[in-house]
């Protein structure tokens, strides 16, 4: 049976975010994700998570200022310096947390920088942070998101990202393969899971169109999930998604897993 984390940035919306902890444990859930801790001291976090006895699974690096719109750092060659000061600070947050991981967000690409430009920042960023990470034991993940809810995001299908991966030739990169995401940009999921198993450690799920919860959507989530179990995954699935109403009315899809 999969292993299910809830994330705190889109679940349980309906209480402050430090108060979700507590929500996320009550409705059965024992590990938790977010986009970003930076804006809370480690230790609050640390607490709210030993309180409620949950595990910390997953956080994305710092991405720039997501207010303004940046979407992650690591294609942007003018900003290489914010991104490898962002480490340093990930790598803070992860010890404190005990969180085994961190996922880097490549970016859009500013109009100014072509296409191969943009990959070989992210190729060198991404060595770069993996082999930071590793001297304390944090894997660095990478995502691939969607076209037509991020535009012009670099990483967007799964072979490029298996073909970014090759060439920063890290054994401490893996895939994050968030569901709702390939199911937009390319489809075919229990091949792609399949083919790319060896790599993946974290799985994010949403439904389509809608990116609301499992269930709602054209996403069989049932057979993927028995395929998961088929093959063996052992990584955590976590929802990523927008509650069509309220979270604890759309928790039906994952209750018979608690």
């Amino acid at each position: 049976m999969p292993k299910f984390a809830a994330n705190l940035t889109m679940l349980f919306n309906e209480v402050p975010f430090l108060d979700r902890f507590e929500a996320a444990a009550k409705a059965g859930f024992k590990a938790v994700e977010y986009l970003f801790p930076y804006q809370y001291k480690p230790e609050e976090l640390a607490e709210r998570l030993q309180k409620h006895g949950l595990q910390q699974v997953l956080f994305n690096l710092p991405a720039g200022d997501w207010a303004a719109g940046d979407r992650g750092l690591a294609c942007l060659p003018a900003r290489v310096n914010e991104f490898r000061d962002g480490i340093a600070r990930a790598i803070e947050y992860a010890r404190a947390l005990k969180c085994p991981q961190v996922n880097c967000l490549a970016g859009v690409l500013t109009p100014d920088t072509d296409a191969s430009r943009g990959r070989g920042m992210l190729v060198e960023n991404l060595k770069y942070a993996a082999e930071q990470l590793a001297i304390h034991n944090i894997r660095l993940l990478i995502e691939p998101v969607n076209t037509i809810d991020i535009p012009g995001f670099f990483l967007h299908r799964s072979s490029q990202a298996k073909a970014i991966m090759d060439a920063a030739g890290s054994d401490n990169l893996f895939l994050q393969y968030d569901v709702y995401h390939m199911q937009v940009m390319e489809g075919d999921l229990a091949r792609t899971i399949e083919n790319n198993l060896g790599i993946i450690r974290h799985i994010q799920i949403a439904d389509n169109p809608g990116r609301h919860e499992p269930g709602t959507g054209e996403i069989n989530y049932p057979f993927i999930f028995r395929k998961l179990d088929e093959l063996g995954y052992g990584g955590w699935v976590s929802g990523e998604y927008r509650p069509a109403t309220t979270t604890e009315a759309g928790l039906g899809w994952v209750r018979p897993y608690l």
